[in-house]
């Protein structure tokens, strides 16, 4: 156990920020929700369902710019600020790339997408959809800038400015959607588009916030928009290396996702408004879990890029403690907000009924998703040791979840509370996994090259 009182310090500096955007975006997803149910019956699943393939774009963009997190925090332990700017340059191609593949994607075959998530016969859902997501998919590009800019801040443990950006987009966000949902100001109410305008919008505001302050404001990392058309063999070759792996990862782990609301999306408007409701809320039981993982993962990686192996295991040990701790805390709070949670959407009972169920079985699952995110995305990750997280996540997702809910929800029909289960089945074993990968030294990998 880390016994020094600037460990703890570091730890949540480093993470506090992230998990307050987190649950500002999160409030800015749920806000979102609670206000589109306000225009329809049919407006939750519309919605919701759009933003499963919107979220794995996001997890995409995450995952490209984690992995640079990886290589830059491990090259600040060494304080090589050349070869960082060098690694930003190749982190901001790739995520502008990803974004503008998705974009086109979305824009040309949007009705083919949603029929993959939403059931052909629920036709009143897809129409709502279509003003939807054709619209808020124009937001993956600026989003994409902001990711791979806060990863590059992220990885020299300059972190405050994702707290500023997150309540711009809050305020913004929301804002925005009463007027343009509600048709309030002398707007228009446009319903579910107005959603989609006020989420692009948003995202603009935070990309050009984040860009002032990255070539501006701080000085920790000098950095000029030059800098960022730099591009070097070997970064490529590294990242492709290192970094790509979190990122196909972090992106086939979304598309395990997106099999798994496709399931969900299969089973009528019952199972979708529920899924919805319980997945807000189990990201709001786990943004604080990824942000604290995230700080780990800095922390870890600036450890062995200075090659303190010894302090990286002292740091292993006491982050999995802690962790463990963490997620019995979380694990009780979800259980008892359940039905207050619920009871803020406009839910019929059945559906109402449905929620908390799925919330209540979400809750024990949390302990272990607590513990093995720890590992898997904080230390892990941090250590150089991002293939081995990829196979984990590879072979859960397709060789355990889809399978599990595919024959529950279609061979063996289980009730819907017990093919959510199906979905969540990893949860309560990967911990294990984790726990023996970190018992030896293979995950101990310092993947940076010596200054010329």
């Amino acid at each position: 156990m880390v016994r020094s009182k600037s460990f703890y310090k570091q730890l949540f500096r480093l993470s506090l920020p992230s998990a307050f955007q987190s649950a500002i975006s999160l409030l800015v997803v749920m806000a979102d929700n609670v206000m589109v149910t306000r225009t329809g019956e049919n407006a939750l699943s519309a919605v919701s369902q759009s933003n499963t393939i919107s979220t794995f774009v996001t997890a995409l963009l995450s995952g490209l710019s984690a992995g640079a997190v990886v290589l830059i925090s491990q090259y600040w332990g060494k304080k090589d600020v050349n070869r960082i700017r060098t690694v930003c340059a190749v982190t901001l191609s790739v995520c502008l790339l990803a974004a503008l593949v998705s974009v086109l994607t979305v824009t040309l075959i949007p009705q083919t997408l949603l029929k993959l998530v939403i059931n052909k016969g629920e036709t009143a859902v897809i129409a709502l959809a279509m003003g939807y997501l054709p619209i808020v998919c124009l937001s993956y590009i600026p989003q994409a800038a902001t990711a791979a800019m806060v990863a590059m801040l992220k990885g020299v443990e300059v972190v405050r400015v994702t707290l500023y950006t997150t309540v711009l987009s809050l305020i913004s966000n929301i804002g925005l959607n009463y007027v343009l949902i509600f048709g309030k100001l002398g707007m228009p109410a446009l319903g579910v588009s107005g959603a989609a305008i006020a989420t692009v919008i948003a995202r603009v505001l935070e990309c050009a916030l984040v860009a002032v302050y990255l070539f501006r404001r701080q000085k920790v990392l000098p950095l000029q928009p030059e800098d960022l058309m730099r591009h070097e063999k070997w970064a490529w070759q590294d990242y492709a290396r290192f970094g790509l792996p979190v990122g196909l990862g972090d992106a086939q782990w979304a598309l395990v996702c997106l099999g798994k609301a496709a399931i969900i999306g299969q089973m009528g408007k019952t199972m979708i408004d529920a899924a919805a409701v319980t997945d807000m809320m189990m990201n709001l039981g786990t943004m604080f879990t990824f942000a604290l993982a995230g700080g780990a993962c800095v922390m870890v990686g600036k450890a062995v890029g200075e090659k303190d192996y010894r302090r990286v295991r002292e740091y292993s040990n006491t982050i999995q403690l802690l962790f463990l701790f963490f997620g019995v805390i979380m694990s009780s709070l979800v259980f008892m907000a359940r039905k207050p949670f619920a009871s803020l959407y406009s839910l019929n009972d059945a559906t109402f009924a449905l929620a908390t169920q799925m919330i209540g079985i979400c809750s024990v699952s949390l302990l272990g998703t607590t513990y093995h995110a720890s590992c898997f995305l904080g230390i892990n990750r941090g250590a150089g040791d991002s293939r081995f997280v990829m196979l984990v996540d590879v072979f859960c997702g397709w060789m355990v979840v889809i399978p599990a809910a595919l024959l529950g929800a279609f061979v063996f029909h289980l009730p819907l509370w017990a093919v959510y289960l199906c979905t969540r089945i990893d949860q309560f074993f990967k911990w294990i996994i984790a726990f023996v990968r970190l018992r030896g030294d293979k995950w101990i990998r310092n993947v940076t090259r010596e200054t010329a």
